[in-house]
């Protein structure tokens, strides 16, 4: 078997394409034709935006594959998989690559916030493929029109992460070095449950209000006891978690989905396995991540799984949160007791 880290260097370099492609689209087009709905897919909404990328990720990945063929399955993607280089069958390929090549679609197109290019290289052990099997992890910033400097994250499975700082103007990289919050509670600190869209977010809120009310208490008349942060993208989350803006997130979207359903709701839009491809990386600078339920985060190498996921800077917070957030998912009859 050949070295995945071969694809480290080619991966990284595609992902500067998709970086300056994008923040070119921004600057030349408007918001509303980027905003423009190109497609309704299962996963999710596809905008014209999210097109633009499309086309130099099978570009590039078509010449990391040239006698390496590569499964890649990517959010957009005509039919979610191709095998690279064309007329190469899936059987042979030695690597699967789950690509978002756009994370943070909405917020980037109204220039509201910083996307990212994400993407994990795991075995190919076909459909049986996890997410927990990926060996490489590449997460890049798409930064807004008015920002100059963006981030690059990296890792190799067991050889720790990697960072570097990318000056548009100069056109200089300089490495960084990221560190997720050593505090030791999440008072004065970022910590969110996510509650991106309307339906049940009153149920969200409660239990981010009764973790916060059993970790640290009611804060004083006129104070703030922490704070919240509501990013539109799970490689954005993921990045604040690592660089040390955020002490504690909870994307538990799924586990509440049989409120929804009580509610006569349809289902809700839900973090999807791609949207943590590049959850490595986290994991390789010490954030420690779990499933909605506490246990190990994992799910099937796909496009379409709901999946939830919670995120700790460091192994004391956990200690901290995580009865918190569990107790008050029992009482709701959303864990089993």
């Amino acid at each position: 078997m050949s070295d995945a880290r071969l694809l480290l260097d080619p991966i990284r370099r595609l992902h500067d394409r998709i970086r300056d492609a994008v923040v070119d689209a921004c600057i030349a087009q408007s918001t509303d034709a980027l905003a423009t709905v190109d497609a309704e897919e299962a996963s999710d909404t596809i905008y014209r935006i999210d097109r633009v990328s499309e086309e130099i990720l099978i570009d590039g990945l078509a010449e990391v594959a040239r006698g390496n063929p590569i499964c890649l399955m990517a959010e957009g993607l005509s039919g979610g998989s191709v095998v690279l280089p064309a007329g190469a069958n899936e059987g042979d390929c030695e690597w699967r690559i789950l690509v978002d090549p756009i994370d943070g679609t909405r917020g980037i197109m109204y220039q509201k916030r910083s996307a990212w290019i994400l993407t994990g290289v795991a075995p190919n052990h076909g459909a049986g493929t996890r997410l927990s099997e990926i060996e490489i992890a590449v997460q890049t910033e798409i930064p807004l029109v008015k920002q100059h400097l963006c981030d690059q994250l990296w890792a190799v499975k067991g050889e720790g992460a990697h960072a570097v700082r990318y000056n548009r103007l100069s056109r200089e990289t300089t490495p960084i070095a990221l560190r997720p919050s050593r505090a030791e509670t999440i008072a004065h600190g970022f910590s969110s449950v996510s509650r991106f869209f309307p339906g049940v977010r009153d149920v969200l809120a409660e239990i981010d209000d009764e973790i916060v009310r059993a970790t640290i208490g009611d804060a004083p008349a006129g104070k703030a006891a922490c704070f919240e942060d509501q990013y539109l993208s799970t490689g954005g989350q993921l990045y604040e978690l690592m660089a040390g803006h955020d002490r504690f997130i909870a994307d538990i979207r799924p586990v509440v989905e049989s409120v929804r359903a009580a509610r006569g709701l349809p289902p809700g839009l839900c973090c999807h396995p791609y949207d943590l491809c590049s959850m490595l990386v986290a994991q390789e600078l010490g954030v420690e991540l779990t499933g909605a339920s506490g246990g190990r985060l994992d799910a099937p190498f796909d496009l379409e799984a709901n999946v939830g996921w919670v995120g700790y800077a460091n192994a004391a917070i956990r200690a901290s949160v995580e009865p918190a957030l569990l107790g008050a998912l029992r009482r709701r009859g959303l864990l089993d007791a």
